[in-house]
């Protein structure tokens, strides 16, 4: 006895240290396509794996359990209960072969064969022993339902298709859970003989293998015998349908990740790119256009259009991060930041009437002048020259630490003295995305956040102005005259929204928000060629309409706050250049640590006076600058005091090496 229990124990302890030494083999399971979802889990877009197969990651939750069921009864009936071999389906396997002469059944389990689909052999006699000593392996590392998710990416289904939802996807253009009995069935018979059945070269064969996976399921009682009838007469569908490849520009970063979950919205997206398509036939062969859509809640992205495709219009390429010029587009956030900072209020007077500024002279889109007008009038007219006026009396430097700030920083070309007042006209470049974060902003809370595609990621949001500041901007822009074609649900006007068109007909934009979301449009060539006559009104516009005419009815927009009392304000374009104004730097800038700091003002009646915490700056008398080294990193606030007593100050902070 004690022989005998040495002889078990030491045979024991072989298995399992042969077990430990040559384990399954997983790799070929874990080599599986990558995968873009949207928000509930569609699939928007998938990548093949190496030599172009298509392999899905797919578990027992991502079929309909009438597929397991008929996959059981036509494969393995007592799975669930047999250890990874079934004694009795090999037993009928041998007999019917010495009936017939000829292997009739194979007798393997469903574990069996994921052990062959893991390492591939030949079919021989010491294969089958491999593959049970396998199936015996994976029974004791895994669930039965985790070797049925083996199955289901592995099992090959004809060509480059391996898996059922990827078998599910380019047979019938729809995941398994949509699928109809009768091509479920199918699905259960091709991976028997998947090249000799393949439905697209061989309808008949792949009909008749279906047909008998109803039978066997009907007398199992998986199906009535109704719905077996019914679908027995459902003819095979042999086209076989292209994999997915919605919101493909943002998916391509994602790929090689396995399954990735995105925060957009696949019909939506569908739809979008449908549109973009249609739109995109009307435009020069070479013009190409871009389109994001944000919920303004969370400011995720709901739809992402990078490019239509075509080589012509180099559709490969995400123009939803290609640098351009925003033209007009930008205005608002301008006219936003001058109210928050009191420069500006929408009842101010501006002057719109030929003016050189420093040698800049602006013009205005339609070379005319309107004289008089106020600010509120000038944003929505789109006034070229009230805005270099407010970017006067705001400071282009501060406009421009501003963007960086909530990070949309401006491109802008090379020179030596900074950014100057042609900003205000949209002269620097930036990105759709961008664009769209800022506009985001004027939805309702002036906080702004890069767009988050990836589920389960937040946005990180940064004050841009006050509630008030974006209300009244809102209360503007949602003023304007509607275009042409404004879809009946979006009157009264529900959406806010600004144009703008860059120098030379480059470069057409769109941004508009209602209360619930925010779109962005670009629409161009993407080499960056002039397009004569086209203009954000005429060629953007009309688009972004029919993408808010795609989303839900948003209800009105949001009241606008007043805005707080402000100092007596001068008429811009005539005096306001005397006001005393601290340049640089703005308001919350960041320093670099030991780098030395020329202050900069604007206006004022000079001699000037230049105080940092409280202690005074040495500056020449005739001069409106002034050296500074900060001492040490940390918080500074800077003053300039003119000698009439006018005071302008901003806090600043001084950055560690």
């Amino acid at each position: 006895m004690r022989r005998a229990a040495l002889a078990v124990a030491l045979l024991a302890g072989s298995v399992v240290a042969l077990d430990r030494a040559l384990p399954p083999d997983l790799s070929r399971a874990q080599e599986v396509s990558a995968e873009v979802t949207d928000r509930a889990g569609a699939t928007l877009s998938v990548f093949p794996v190496a030599r172009g197969v298509w392999r899905l990651r797919t578990t027992v939750e991502d079929v309909p359990p009438d597929f397991v069921a008929m996959l059981l009864a036509r494969e393995d009936a007592r799975f669930r209960w047999h250890p990874g071999v079934d004694p009795l389906a090999l037993a009928r396997a041998t007999a019917q072969a010495a009936v017939h002469g000829r292997v009739v059944s194979g007798g393997s389990t469903i574990t069996m064969q994921v052990a062959r689909l893991l390492e591939p052999r030949p079919r021989t006699l010491l294969s089958k022993v491999v593959e049970m000593a396998r199936a015996y392996q994976l029974e004791a590392r895994y669930s039965k339902d985790e070797i049925l998710g083996l199955w289901l990416t592995l099992a090959p289904f004809g060509g480059n298709l391996e898996g059922v939802r990827a078998a599910s996807l380019a047979m019938f253009g729809r995941p398994p859970m949509g699928l109809d009995p009768a091509e479920l069935a199918l699905l259960v018979a091709l991976p028997q003989r998947p090249s000799a059945l393949r439905p697209d070269r061989f309808p008949e064969r792949a009909a008749a293998a279906r047909d008998r996976v109803l039978e066997i399921a009907t007398r199992t009682g998986v199906l009535s015998p109704r719905a077996a009838a019914e679908a027995q007469a459902s003819p095979v569908e042999a086209a076989r349908h292209e994999m997915p490849r919605l919101a493909w520009h943002l998916a391509a970063r994602e790929a090689g990740e396995g399954r990735v979950a995105t925060t957009l919205d696949a019909s939506l997206q569908a739809a979008l790119e449908r549109l973009g398509a249609e739109t995109a036939a009307s435009f020069d062969e070479r013009a190409n256009l871009a389109v994001v859509v944000l919920r303004n809640a969370d400011r995720t992205v709901a739809a992402h259009l990078g490019a239509v495709p075509g080589e012509a219009r180099a559709g490969t390429l995400d123009l939803t991060r290609a640098v351009r010029s925003p033209g007009s587009a930008f205005k608002p956030f301008l006219y936003a930041l001058a109210f928050d900072a009191g420069a500006v209020r929408p009842e101010t007077r501006i002057a719109d009437l030929p003016r050189r500024f420093d040698g800049y002279a602006p013009e205005n889109f339609d070379r005319g002048f309107a004289g008089d007008v106020t600010a509120f009038e000038a944003l929505r007219l789109s006034l070229n020259l009230p805005a270099v006026a407010v970017a006067d009396a705001f400071g282009p430097l501060a406009f421009v630490a501003a963007l960086e700030r909530v990070g949309a920083p401006p491109r802008l070309p090379p020179a030596d003295a900074g950014p100057g007042l042609p900003v205000a006209l949209g002269g620097f470049g930036t990105t759709l995305m961008e664009a769209s974060a800022l506009a985001a902003a004027l939805a309702g809370d002036g906080m702004v956040a890069a767009p988050v595609w990836r589920a389960g990621e937040t946005a990180s949001r940064q004050r841009f102005v006050s509630r008030e500041a974006v209300g009244a901007v809102r209360a503007i822009l949602a003023a304007s005259t509607p275009p042409p074609g404004m879809p009946p649900q979006l009157h009264p006007p529900r959406i806010a929204w600004k144009t703008g068109t860059s120098w030379g007909h480059r470069d057409a934009w769109a941004l508009g928000v209602s209360a619930t979301h925010t779109v962005g449009v670009w629409v161009g060539r993407p080499d960056g060629t002039p397009l004569p006559g086209q203009t954000g009104r005429a060629t953007a516009t009309p688009l972004m309409l029919r993408v808010f005419a795609l989303l839900p009815d948003p209800g009105p927009l949001p009241d606008a706050l007043p805005l707080p009392p402000a100092p007596a304000l001068a008429r811009l374009g005539e005096t306001s250049a005397d006001r005393l104004r601290l340049v640089f730097p703005p308001q919350g800038a960041s320093l670099a640590d030991g780098a030395a700091v020329t202050l900069r003002a604007a206006g004022g009646q000079r001699p000037l006076t230049w105080l940092v915490d409280g202690a005074r700056i040495v500056s020449p008398r005739h001069r409106r600058d002034a050296a500074w080294q900060p001492a040490s990193p940390g918080f500074y606030r800077v003053t300039v005091i003119d000698a009439e007593g006018a005071a302008a100050a901003a806090e600043v902070r001084v950055r560690s090496p």
